[in-house]
Order: structure tokens, then C-alpha cells, then sequence
């Protein structure tokens, strides 16, 4: 019995929500979705020049222990070029090296981070028009 009314009520709630009188009332049912996602840009690979000239940079530095003045000296002697063709800089090797580790520092922490969805609780709104 206590079942039957319920559903009355809820029946005549209902029925009083999409009943009109002077004006007229629109239900709406109201959420939020929330979505992040850092896969929304290509992903551009370094080019097999790209690579062998990281490599050699990283080399020379490391290795060798030549400061950023010496790398460039050396690479323009032997005629080697930046990836547009232009003579190299102490600034371009030191750029080389820091991009690539910021580069690969984006790709592992922000890339590849998963974000929930989040969805926020259902509301039921009337509005007016």
C-alpha cells in the first residue's frame, strides 16, 4: 500500500513539474562532465639528423668536457649545420641539450599522465521562457 502511494506522489510530482499555467515551464535535467586529456597536439619525433647531432652534442659535453663555445667551433669546422641549415652558436648547443631534456621531461610527466573523468551530480532544474 505504502508502494502504490509513493508512486502516486511521485506521479502527481511530475505531473505538477510538466503542468503549465500562465507561463510556461521547461525540466531540464543539469550536469557537469569534466575531461583532460594532453594527447590534443601531434606528437612530433626527432628526425635521424636530429638524433645523431643530440648524440654528438651530448658527447662532446659530457664526455669530451667541452663548454658550448668549443662544440660550436668544432662543428662548424667539420661543416656540420642545425637542422635549418645554419652555422651553429654557443646558444644553439645549449638549446640542443636543454630542449631535448625539457622535451623528454613534458613527455613522461604531462604526456603520458592519465586524468579522470569526473562527472558531477544530476540535478533536475525548472526554468521559464
Amino acid at each position: 500500500m505504502w508502494t502504490n502511494h509513493g508512486i502516486w506522489l511521485s506521479r502527481s510530482l511530475w505531473s505538477r513539474i510538466g503542468c503549465t499555467s500562465s507561463f510556461e515551464s521547461d525540466t531540464f535535467l543539469t550536469f557537469t562532465v569534466e575531461i583532460h586529456s594532453n594527447e590534443l597536439t601531434y606528437l612530433n619525433k626527432y628526425s635521424k639528423k636530429q638524433e645523431i647531432l643530440y648524440s654528438l652534442i651530448r658527447y662532446l659535453h659530457d664526455i669530451e668536457g667541452l663548454g658550448y663555445r668549443r662544440i660550436s667551433y668544432k662543428l662548424n669546422s667539420w661543416r656540420v649545420t642545425t637542422v635549418r641549415g645554419n652555422r651553429w652558436l654557443p646558444q644553439s648547443v645549449h638549446s640542443i641539450l636543454k630542449r631535448k631534456n625539457q622535451r623528454d621531461t613534458r613527455i613522461s610527466d604531462v604526456r603520458n599522465k592519465h586524468f579522470d573523468i569526473k562527472v558531477s551530480k544530476f540535478k533536475i532544474e525548472t526554468g521559464t521562457t
